[in-house]
């Protein structure tokens, strides 16, 4: 509270559990081997072997929800390392997009079962976690009833502070709706909201009233 001109600013905070909306999640596959033909014949392999997996947990792998991305052939004696691996790199990324985030959310939980199938993903801080990030997109339909839930529990605290002061709130001076947070609904060491089906949106309203007497 500010005495010279007798105002008092609150915080009113509003919180909601959303589900993610959409899916995306990345496949990086990854064949090597001294023959060229060889490797990509395998890269192809691994291919179809992956959209026969997506296509068993419910996805259309052929479709729209299923696109190839960034295909690249190294050659490994360019980089060196040559004797402890094979000399052609081939590197294939499958790019899952849903909104049928259900689907993606169980299906990518089935990985280990690509992998005793032979098909080799990439990992490693290069690629992030390797699992699917979950998007909430739908932020806007919340805004509006947030902000005014956040904006009525600062003035519920606003009253209680001049209650106790015995003054009388003498309107609105000032006030900044604050940021919205998507934050992860279980905050725990290691967990990422983008790792998260449910997640909770935050925001904080801050506002200044005038008092009288």
């Amino acid at each position: 509270m500010r005495t010279s001109d007798r105002t008092v600013s609150v915080k009113g905070v509003a919180e909601r559990e959303a589900r993610a909306d959409l899916a995306i999640w990345p496949l990086r596959l990854i064949v090597t081997d001294d023959d060229l033909v060889r490797a990509n014949t395998a890269l192809e392999r691994n291919v179809q072997q992956v959209r026969a997996f997506l296509t068993a947990q419910g996805l259309d792998s052929t479709g729209t929800e299923v696109s190839l991305q960034e295909f690249s052939v190294q050659d490994a004696r360019t980089v060196g390392g040559y004797q402890n691996t094979g000399r052609y790199i081939i590197r294939q990324t499958l790019v899952v997009r849903s909104t049928r985030v259900d689907l993606v959310q169980t299906a990518s939980q089935r990985v280990p079962d690509l992998v005793r199938q032979g098909v080799v993903l990439s990992s490693g801080q290069e690629y992030g976690g390797g699992g699917p990030t979950f998007v909430f997109t739908k932020l806007n339909d919340l805004k509006n009833p947030m902000i005014a839930e956040a904006t009525s529990r600062a003035r519920e605290s606003a009253e209680q502070f001049a209650r106790d002061s015995k003054s009388t709130l003498s309107g609105i001076r000032s006030a900044n709706q604050g940021i919205f947070e998507i934050l992860p609904r279980d905050q725990a060491m290691g967990i990422s909201e983008e790792s998260q089906v449910t997640k909770r949106v935050r925001v904080v309203t801050t506002v200044v009233y005038g008092l009288t007497n």
